[in-house]
């Protein structure tokens, strides 16, 4: 009982205290006086104004607010603190905005005192969308002068290498303007930011650069389609496709220049004398990655919308995480960093392989990596259900030079430069029963 006394009292003060301040009456009169005659702004100024704020009942001052509506909706405010009557200046900033058309804005400006008691006095604003003489193209290295071509449209032309980035700048029209700038911001050009655009060509060469101020359309950027369906920019290096491949399908590349210097992954693809390539592996959903760093194809099975991960029978996907191996080659190391894990090419139902040159693709010395269930951390093979009678390699079992389940040469043998060598995983047994066998392929 005397605990829930205590409670209550500790609540009374409270409701009192709320009782009181919503009964609290609102008393003063604030007034305002614009000194500025805002008519017509830019997107993308910074509208001055100035007023002469008091009370007449000497109630003192708290806010000032100057509120852009487009519409119903407020896009932008400044608040200045009124301590006393007088005369504030400030500024308030039009949002320079994607699909903007001119159009007329309201803004707002309301006056607060310490009371609640408040003034408000609206004013239209006409506003225009810049027309620039001209924009700037800023790579790291040098500015290109954009001229406008149209309405809102702007281009330079200069001899650039097929891929260049760099970002977009407007110029400042009058002493109320802003330098606007446009980057690249979650897959698409966007302004206030500087992060570089790239910018692609099928090659490099004289060719245009171009940019629209009001829809944000820029070009060009190389268009990639794999086996018919285009490859979406992920960022500066990799395009990606998640598409529905049947084993020994003939597939078709389009828009990656310099395809012949390429390197072409042996698992996955076998080329073809026009140029085409047939598909390997069984039949399924999979991610495929254009990687424009070290120019080749990723290859990731799926399932559904996420990437494929081992089953109980032995179907889905392996994994490859650790060192001593990387594609297209050992500057690509796989390390343990689970998110360059390479998914083995599933051959067959339930068995798995990875195709490697000593010395170029894995290391010729010493290896140390292991097959896991997913593309991360959490089930893997080790040596209680992963076995192999293979001379070349051993699996660890923690006291032979290996943790549990981590490949190893065995002791005296090196792999031969330049000799081609396959490791496959037969899990057609079950998930429990798995069989390496390390192969090395006649030329």
């Amino acid at each position: 009982m005397n605990r829930i006394i205590f409670f209550l009292s500790l609540l009374f003060p409270v409701f009192f205290t709320l009782s009181c301040e919503e009964d609290e009456e609102v008393t003063g009169l604030p007034e305002l006086i614009l000194n500025s005659e805002i008519t017509e702004a830019h997107f993308g100024d910074s509208i001055p104004f100035a007023a002469k704020v008091r009370d007449a009942e000497n109630v003192p001052l708290s806010t000032l607010k100057a509120q852009l509506y487009f519409g119903d909706e407020m896009v932008q405010e400044t608040v200045i603190r009124t301590k006393k009557e007088g005369e504030y200046t400030g500024k308030i900033f039009v949002p320079f905005l994607k699909d903007v058309p001119n159009g007329t804005a309201t803004l707002k400006f309301v006056l607060q005192n310490i009371k609640f008691a408040i003034e408000e006095q609206s004013v239209a604003v006409d506003l225009l969308r810049p027309d620039y003489p001209a924009l700037i193209f800023v790579t790291e290295d040098e500015e290109y002068q954009m001229i406008r071509t149209d309405l809102y449209q702007y281009k330079v032309t200069a001899n650039f290498p097929q891929k260049v980035k760099g970002y977009i700048k407007t110029p400042v029209l009058d002493e109320h303007g802003n330098v606007i700038t446009f980057g690249w911001e979650n897959g698409g050009v966007t302004h206030e930011s500087d992060n570089p655009i790239t910018f692609s060509n099928y090659a490099a060469g004289e060719y245009d650069i171009t940019f629209n101020t009001l829809t944000y359309e820029a070009s060009p950027f190389i268009t990639l389609e794999f086996a018919g369906e285009e490859m979406i920019m992920v960022d500066d290096n990799n395009y990606k496709v998640e598409v529905e491949l049947q084993q020994n399908q003939v597939v078709e590349v389009e828009g990656v220049p310099d395809m012949d210097q390429w390197w072409i992954d042996p698992d996955f693809f076998q080329g073809n004398e026009d140029g085409t390539f047939t598909f390997l592996p069984v039949a399924g959903k999979y991610r495929v990655i254009a990687n424009f760093e070290h120019n080749y194809f990723i290859v990731e099975a799926m399932a559904g919308d996420e990437l494929a991960t081992l089953q109980e029978d032995g179907s889905g996907a392996l994994w490859i995480i650790g060192t001593d191996i990387g594609k297209p080659s050992l500057s690509n190391e796989v390390g343990w960093n689970t998110d360059k894990a390479l998914c083995m090419a599933q051959f067959a139902p339930k068995k798995y392989r990875v195709t490697v040159v000593g010395g170029e693709s894995v290391n010729a010395t010493a290896i140390n990596f292991k097959f896991f269930h997913q593309k991360g951390w959490g089930g893997e093979y080790k040596n209680d259900n992963l076995t192999t009678e293979s001379e070349v390699v051993f699996v660890g079992d923690g006291t032979n030079g290996r943790d549990p389940g981590n490949l190893g040469l065995v002791e005296g043998v090196t792999l031969t430069e330049g000799t081609v060598y396959r490791f496959e995983v037969d899990i057609t047994a079950g998930k429990e029963k798995a069989v390496l066998t390390v192969t090395e392929l006649q030329e």
